[in-house]
């Protein structure tokens, strides 16, 4: 199953309004402005603080004494104590759907390993039902959508995103931000229009793509019309995550990967171009990630997408990496989540490596996936312990700090 999502915006969809956007790639007005929820979380939404937490002042380039630390899927099913709630709610949508567990399951890693980003425990299919599309979750199969979109009469079942069925999502985020405070950030996240569409056109997981990449050639105003409307659902969703506390968003674009990088710049990269410029507008100096797994051939077009981050998965080397996407951007990533199952030493020796490949200025540390199911909670708390005890100072000389300021 993907990673995490959300959606939302504010456009009544009838039929004829539908269409008449089937041969535009994008949807270009934009949506109605909603108020802030709280004075409160206007420091997160309008610009940098000096009680901002590490991570986001290392998304945005700012000088910090050690690279922030978190991991992907770092709240799941490698913990004993997750384990044992599931068992006593065994659906992962009640998990994920309901406020007080959300909160719970959020705030297990938090309270074992003081991570330095707290991401919130959801799933990028969970704002679906919210603009018309259904889906369960199977054990075998895992997520399925019954009703698929792919022809003209399916996009009738779109309509404009309802928040409202959401509020769990906000609710949680209010409580974690309470809960954490200014000691780490609490991370948001979305799925990017492309990924969302696999799920919708593909009728839920896929290993070929098939389904959806053959509608790019034979129904490609469909899928336009069916992307315009994630990406204006998406945007209204990220910002309505910030409003409601979350310091950054991590955009997922988890099958971007699996498209040429002439397809994926055709039928991924604009969408994300109109989420970043939205969220931008109505949210400046929120930092946004963004991740795609198997992105090696994609950096400099993922940089181009506007985002302050980019996650590197741990195919990429990080050192060439870095040269390519140069110093004005800041990276996050990408220790192989296989390797905490090695020795705690070749733990440590792959953090450091990591981390001076990356460069003194603008690096997040994480693993380059989410964390694997069976990894050893010991060796997840020696991350973290080792991230804590890293110093930029005695990592790197004063030469190379320079320069990677001058670099910029």
């Amino acid at each position: 199953m993907g990673f995490p999502t959300v959606t939302s915006v504010d456009l009544c969809w009838r039929c004829c309004s539908l269409f008449v956007q089937l041969n535009n790639p994008i949807m270009t007005s934009p949506p109605p402005h909603r108020q802030n929820l709280s004075a409160v979380r206007a420091s997160s939404i309008n610009g940098s603080s000096s009680s901002d937490p590490l991570l986001v002042k290392a998304a945005r380039g700012e000088h910090v004494s050690r690279p922030p630390a978190w991991m992907m899927r770092q709240a799941g099913r490698y913990m004993a104590v997750y384990q044992k709630l599931a068992q006593k709610h065994p659906s992962f949508r009640q998990r994920s759907e309901t406020t007080d567990l959300i909160v719970e399951i959020s705030l297990q890693p938090w309270e074992a390993f003081h991570p330095d980003g707290v991401i919130i425990f959801s799933d990028i299919l969970t704002p679906l039902p919210a603009f018309g599309v259904a889906f369960d979750i199977e054990d075998v199969r895992g997520p399925v959508i019954k009703s698929p979109i792919r022809s003209e009469d399916n996009l009738k079942s779109l309509h404009a995103i309802d928040l409202g069925k959401l509020n769990f999502v906000g609710e949680s985020l209010k409580i974690l931000r309470k809960e954490v405070g200014e000691q780490a950030a609490v991370l948001g996240f979305v799925g990017a229009p492309w990924t969302i569409a696999t799920y919708i056109v593909e009728g839920g997981t896929t290993r070929t793509y098939t389904k959806i990449k053959s509608m790019c050639h034979t129904a490609p105003h469909i899928l336009r019309a069916l992307l315009s409307h994630l990406t204006e659902a998406i945007a209204e969703y990220a910002i309505y995550q910030v409003e409601s506390g979350a310091h950054c968003i991590q955009i997922f674009d988890s099958w971007g990967g699996q498209l040429p990088p002439s397809m994926w710049e055709l039928w991924s990269k604009p969408y994300i171009n109109k989420i970043v410029s939205t969220v931008k507008e109505r949210c400046p100096g929120t930092p946004l990630v963004l991740y795609i797994n198997g992105n090696g051939g994609l950096l400099e077009r993922m940089k181009a997408t506007g985002v302050d981050v980019i996650g590197l998965d741990w195919t990429v080397d990080m050192k060439d990496a870095r040269k390519r996407l140069g110093n004005d951007i800041s990276i996050q990533g990408n220790v192989d989540p296989a390797s905490l199952f090695s020795p705690l030493p070749a733990v440590s020796d792959e953090i450091k490596r990591v981390v001076k490949s990356a460069g003194p200025r603008r690096h997040i540390l994480n693993l380059g996936h989410g964390v694997l199911v069976g990894t050893p909670e010991e060796a997840v708390a020696h991350f973290f312990d080792v991230a804590r005890s890293l110093d930029i100072n005695n990592l790197f000389s004063d030469q190379e700090v320079e320069a990677s300021h001058m670099l910029v």
